[in-house]
């Protein structure tokens, strides 16, 4: 099934190719710009408000409502200059009566989108939501259990009371689709709805494991961002904004301040790094048809028993070559590639954060879903299956609460959105430029953290005997201490019968975890760039007093060490381990 959507992608994105045009790009080069892709058949109010506004609302006819707000947005978004000053960007007003398509909404950011949208702005007009699912009823039942019934809405459910179920399916419809299939997937007499209504679409869906098989990774981030934008195009003719979320890290081996421009057809970070030294020629050139056809080919070639470690191998390779550290960098940047040579007329926004975790205040501190970037780290030192790791203590970790990323995503909609001007904008959603957190800090407040406050590491109640963080340099030295240092530590833990089988099973299992902890991440622990966020700074100054305060940008005034020691690592133990392990 995957070889035939591999094929009909190789086809489809050859002849958008054949039937592209000039466009000139920002900085007056001409680029290759799709005009036809697949055209075959296959083809901060903080919460707990009171609700009775928002009830009556919901009491008015839905035409009625959307038609009023939509014109009153417009008329309020398009007066005097002394009036956008008053009204900053205008979020709320922009907000107001819009109707928004989303896609990855089940997931930790696109879900954090949705709930400031409807608490920030009751009056929105709809939120289609694309789910994968086998049909309505099981779409209905994922946005129940796994959007509706989040914790995360715990001040909109507060607020709605009784009402809160009733306002939630009033303006969430579950749309049955696939962001890699034609049309999305989706039903075609649904397409003619969401096309006549949508103002707004954010793409939030990604494949964001490191460690993905090459296809895998493509059909997720390169060519399902190429289908909705391709269904944008053919459908949403009253668009006004595009919104894609990327990552800060499609910048790969990129290094120093690394500035907010977008990527274009054929760029390749391995080439622009020997630009000075060498000859381009002498680096390949980057396809992104080709690197689908390799994916196809050699999915075939590695059928069989290794055909999953295989494909990943050559998703790092592939990476590699071309100047990216692994295949979900590489993938996403040929998304923004993609997608940039696709937008014609659309205004487009791509969103680049950084390492995003718990909520900083909003709506509650701490809130966060899975296991993120930075958490596998975190949680391992504090059970004590990693007393040391492979980083340089000095290296800049950039990270950034996602309740600023959502922000920082409203702002930029309201913004283009109500320009309404065709081009690209990026915007870097980070801390390193402003606010830098050296590596060896955020691992000094996990320790002073899990001292205070620490996980029990066995059913009899035992806790973690914590010890400072070491650091390596070498992996060979990284392991040999892990080796060591976990021997020694399991083997009081661990007693009775068969007690040196089981410490041995544990041991390697523990060091075999760490050591594959210490390959995947070890990029980012000697990482040497900054992101600067100069857009995203201007963003924030566009905004009234207000704005500032409901869509906090401020990360240069966040205080790591009580972020880390008391907002995040408490949300960790709360959300992602469920209480486990911790003191009756």
């Amino acid at each position: 099934m995957m070889t035939s959507f591999f094929k009909t992608s190789v086809i489809e994105l050859k002849a958008v190719q054949k039937s592209s045009h000039v466009h000139r790009n920002d900085h007056g080069h001409g680029t290759n710009i799709s005009t036809s892709l697949w055209k075959r058949k296959h083809t901060g109010i903080f919460c707990c408000q009171s609700g009775e506004s928002d009830r009556a609302l919901m009491q008015q006819s839905k035409t009625q409502k959307v038609r009023a707000l939509k014109e009153m947005a417009v008329s309020t978004t398009t007066t005097t200059p002394n009036t956008s000053i008053t009204n900053g960007l205008g979020i709320l007003q922009f907000l107001a009566g819009k109707t928004y398509f989303i896609t990855g909404a089940t997931g930790l950011l696109a879900k954090a989108v949705v709930e400031k949208i409807l608490r920030a702005a009751p009056d929105v007009g709809k939120i289609f939501v694309l789910i994968k699912a086998k049909n309505k009823e099981a779409a209905v039942d994922r946005l129940k259990t796994e959007i509706i019934n989040s914790e995360l809405f715990e001040c909109l459910k507060q607020r709605h009371g009784k009402y809160y179920q009733d306002f939630m399916l009033s303006k969430l419809a579950p749309v049955v689709g696939n962001l890699c299939e034609s049309d999305l997937g989706i039903d075609a007499n649904l397409i003619s709805e969401i096309a006549e209504e949508v103002d707004v679409i954010i793409n939030s869906a990604a494949n964001t494991n490191f460690e993905e098989r090459y296809d895998v990774s493509l059909h997720a981030n390169t060519i399902g961002p190429c289908r909705l934008m391709d269904f944008a195009k053919k459908y949403c003719k009253n668009l006004r904004v595009f919104l894609h979320v990327s990552t800060a890290y499609v910048n790969g081996e990129r290094e120093g301040m690394i500035t907010e421009k977008p990527f274009y057809m054929g760029e390749s970070i391995a080439r622009e790094k020997v630009a000075s030294e060498l000859l381009p020629l002498s680096y390949p050139a980057l396809d992104v048809d080709d690197e689908i056809e390799i994916a196809l080919d050699s999915k075939v070639a590695f059928e069989g028993n290794l055909e999953d470690q295989k494909m990943k191998e050559l998703g790092l390779e592939r990476a590699s070559i071309h100047g990216w550290h692994n295949p979900y960098e590489f993938t996403k940047a040929m998304g923004e590639m993609m997608i940039n040579s696709m937008r014609g007329d659309i205004p487009l926004v791509i969103i680049r954060p950084t390492a995003i975790e718990s909520t900083l205040e909003d709506p509650f501190p701490g809130w966060i879903q899975g296991n993120r970037m930075l958490d596998p780290m975190i949680l391992s030192y504090g059970k004590g299956n990693l007393p040391s790791f492979l980083v340089n203590p000095e290296a800049v970790i950039d990270m950034i609460p996602v309740d600023m990323v959502v922000n920082a995503i409203i702002a930029a909609m309201a913004k283009h959105g109500i320009a309404g001007k065709p081009g690209i904008e990026v915007y870097h959603v980070g801390s390193s430029a402003v606010n830098p957190l050296p590596l060896g800090d955020l691992f000094k407040y996990s320790y002073e953290h899990f001292i205070c406050s620490p996980i029990n590491m066995d059913t009899e109640g035992k806790t973690v005997d914590m010890k400072e963080m070491k650091f390596f340099s070498s992996m060979d030295d990284f392991s040999s201490h892990m080796q060591t240092e976990i021997v020694q530590q399991r083997r009081l833990a661990i007693s009775g019968n068969n007690a040196s089988q089981r410490l041995e099973r544990k041991c390697k299992m523990i060091v075999e975890h760490a050591i594959n902890l210490a390959r995947v991440y070890q990029p980012y622990m000697f990482f040497r760039g900054r992101f600067d966020n100069s857009n995203t700074h201007n963003l924030m100054e566009g905004m009234s007093e207000e704005e500032m305060k409901r869509f906090r940008l401020d990360v240069e005034n966040v205080d790591w060490e009580d972020y880390i020691t008391n907002i995040h690592i408490p949300g960790l133990k709360k959300h992602v381990m469920k209480g486990r392990g911790m003191p009756k």
